[in-house]
């Protein structure tokens, strides 16, 4: 660049007549676009993955849930444990069977004495994740005098 003056008083700027850039080339765009497209898609993907992880452990958690409840009520009823039963539960995230096994645990003790009254009790949560089955289980010991 180069200063001239038109009138003394007045300096104007002149651009000199280098080889110059005046804007970007069509593959330069393209190259950054396409780069610009990778992350959104990355992202999304990130996203998508979050999502999944989170709705899993959400019935992960209600799964849990339902056994913990089920063996609470087991423990506080004064009765024995049914045998047998089962129970089908709407999660929101599916039914889920949930079977419920009772049977004395038959332990005895160092000197071979019989203990009574103590149940082996197993809860089994059952239920379909995209068309797979899924299944939790749980053993507690349930002691009833008498």
């Amino acid at each position: 660049m180069e200063w001239s003056d038109v009138d003394s008083n007045t300096p104007i700027l002149h651009h000199s007549k280098t080889p110059g850039r005046l804007g970007f080339a069509l593959y330069e765009v393209l190259i950054g676009v396409t780069i610009f497209a990778l992350g959104i898609i990355a992202l999304g993907r990130a996203t998508q993955n979050c999502l999944n992880a989170s709705t899993l452990n959400a019935e992960e958690d209600r799964v849990r849930q339902l056994l913990s409840n089920r063996m609470a009520e087991i423990q506080a009823t004064l009765a024995s444990p049914d045998a047998v039963k089962e129970f089908k539960v709407d999660t929101g995230y599916g039914v889920v069977k949930l079977i419920q096994k009772s049977a004395p645990a038959n332990l005895t003790e160092s000197d071979g004495t019989q203990l009574g009254g103590i149940n082996l009790v197993t809860l089994t949560a059952q239920w379909e994740r995209n068309g797979v089955a899924q299944s939790r289980q749980i053993e507690f010991y349930v002691y009833r005098s008498g």
